[in-house]
């Protein structure tokens, strides 16, 4: 610090709209051939020595002064810790600091604060009152590395800052994590809440780049945009450029396995009137009688329950001759079930499936007992069960396909709408599987599913996972939207890597006689070839298709067309016939 060997460089952030400069963030280096090159070991340093405050002011000293050497009007991005930020401004006011800011040729409105370890600030309201007044001047504010575990969304609610950087971690390798995506997408929301700018750190990679991109996020940076240079950089490196010119999508990673969530708070629970253990036969007679569609009533102690009568049961045991006069004014206990299924409110649906699977059967008659904190709520039965578990798997299958994990109607219809709205040409494809039924129907449903799930990973393999989208309508039906160059050999790869592999699900005698001998849809027996894949494919020219929709219906009418045909891959060149 004597010797005045400190350093600055500056690294751009790029437009993500344009890839055009929007700032450039001043970083400090110290002697190149010293051992205290890197920031890293100067902050330790000046930590060992206790002269964070004076080696922080420095360092803000040195980059001002050189971005004002250099004569540069753009936007400047200086890092500053919410402590140093809040005792400079106590020990030299807002003025003096104006004054010295605008002394190195930097303009106030041009100068980005970007705050730094603000999780050790003890006095937040204090931090938002220093902020407020370094506003009211035309600086602007930033938070660094939100979401590296350390950022407060209470401070992003108290500051709102112009700017928010996404912490690398969920930058880095977010073309392959799906679960990042969506914390991204989070972040989205909350910004557009606060009316702040997203800027996405750690760029590295043309895929990452491409997301990130499509996603919108309105800023970035990272070493593929550009590295930390003494000199700022006039544009972004070309490689960074050509992935923001190329208009087309990125496949966005979905989620591998489908979701099944759904709260119980979406049943039509019941509530039923209950009994006590002192509740007679004969009181309990009169409730069921009251109410002719109750299939059960819950036993409480208290506010907790501990069995559960079934209707049926009880009154056919009731309604025997001489029941009343010795069993009336006992306690309706000892027809209770005392192991009843207790399903918590806001718990999910998928809880219930061990009912229907269970081999104590009574939890489809009794139904099962739903509390809410473990306090008794109402009653559920085994119908609302099924029809809420069955609904709950469509919902699933609509965003994932269960048997082969990929994406279900709901991402493909997102991802050719993201494909319209790009302007970019594209090919979409129609898969389908020939004579399948008679195929599944000889060798029962597991084999069946075989044969799905090997459709699914041939095309994986042959398809280039950040071009191109795979996803399964359903049963044997699945779309391929491609935007490589070499999409026809891949699709007749797809069709002769199936033929060669799927031959193997037939038994010994099939395979030699070619085919199975099965019952047509009209129940006619008659001769069915070994099963193979038809796919019909279509190109996709933006301005003659405005929906997901128009695009899907032509695709399937293509691969009609190839099936007509019996062909392998036919290629559909009028969108409206």
């Amino acid at each position: 610090m004597r010797s005045s060997a400190l350093n600055a460089v500056f690294q751009p952030i790029i437009s993500l709209t344009d890839g055009g400069i929007h700032a450039h963030e001043a970083l400090i280096r110290g002697p190149k051939a010293s051992s205290f090159h890197t920031p890293d070991i100067l902050l330790k340093a000046a930590a060992e020595e206790n002269l964070n405050f004076e080696f922080e002011n420095t360092c803000i000293a040195v980059q001002l002064a050189r971005w004002g050497e250099l004569h540069e009007s753009g936007r400047l991005f200086i890092n500053i810790s919410a402590g140093v930020l809040v005792q400079v401004l106590k020990q030299c006011g807002r003025e003096t600091l104006l004054k010295m800011i605008s002394g190195y040729g930097v303009l106030p409105r041009m100068l980005v604060l970007e705050i730094t370890e603000y999780e050790r600030v003890a006095d937040m309201d204090e931090l938002a009152r220093v902020v407020s007044e370094i506003r009211s001047a035309g600086v602007s504010l930033a938070l660094d590395d939100f979401g590296d575990g350390r950022s407060s969304l209470r401070l992003w609610s108290q500051l709102k800052p112009e700017y928010v950087k996404i912490d690398k971690y969920f930058t880095k390798k977010i073309s392959q994590h799906a679960d990042k995506l969506k914390t991204i997408q989070a972040l989205q929301q909350i910004a557009a809440v606060f009316d702040s700018s997203l800027v996405a750190e750690g760029i590295e990679t043309e895929d990452d780049l491409r997301v990130l991109r499509d996603l919108g996020i309105p800023y970035g940076q990272g070493f593929l945009l550009g590295r930390p240079n003494h000199i700022p950089h006039e544009q972004a490196e070309t490689k960074a450029l050509e992935v923001m010119r190329d208009r087309r999508v990125a496949v966005f990673p979905e989620l591998r396995r489908a979701s099944s969530a759904g709260a119980l708070s979406r049943l039509a629970v019941l509530d039923a009137p209950t009994a006590q253990p002192s509740t007679t036969n004969e009181e309990l007679a009169q409730l069921f009688l009251a109410q002719p569609k109750l299939h059960a009533i819950a036993v409480l102690d208290g506010t907790r329950a501990i069995g559960i009568i079934n209707r049926s049961l009880f009154m056919n045991e009731f309604s025997k001759l001489y029941y009343r006069e010795i069993w009336g004014k006992k306690s309706c206990l000892i027809h209770a079930n005392m192991a009843p299924r207790l399903i918590e409110r806001n718990h999910n649906v998928d809880d219930l499936v061990g009912i229907l699977t269970s081999d104590d059967q009574r939890y489809l008659t009794d139904g099962f007992i739903v509390t809410d904190n473990g306090r008794y709520a109402g009653l559920g039965t085994g119908e609302q069960l099924v029809r809420s578990v069955t609904e709950t798997r469509i919902e699933a299958a609509r965003h994932a396909n269960p048997l082969t994990f990929l994406p279900g109607n709901i991402p493909i219809s997102e991802h050719i709408e993201r494909l319209l709205h790009s302007g970019c040409d594209f090919v979409a494809c129609y898969a389908d599987l020939n004579n399948f039924k008679p195929f599944n129907d000889q060798y029962g449903y597991w084999r069946g599913d075989e044969m799905i799930r090997l459709v699914a990973r041939i095309a994986v393999a042959h398809c280039n996972p950040q071009r191109d989208f795979i996803g399964h309508v359903g049963g044997d039906d699945f779309i391929l939207l491609f935007q490589s160059n070499n999409w026809q050999s891949q699709c007749e790869q797809i069709i002769l890597e199936f033929a060669e592999q799927a031959v193997a699900l037939f038994d010994e005698p099939a395979r030699l006689a070619g085919g199975i001998h099965a019952d047509d849809r009209y129940g006619m027996p008659r001769f069915f070839p070994l099963t193979t894949l038809s796919i019909g494919a279509i190109k996709i020219h933006c301005d003659e298709f405005a929906t997901a929709e128009e695009v899907a219906s032509a695709a399937a009418r293509a691969k009609h067309d190839a099936k007509t045909a019996g062909e392998g891959l036919f290629i559909q060149t009028t969108p409206n016939t």
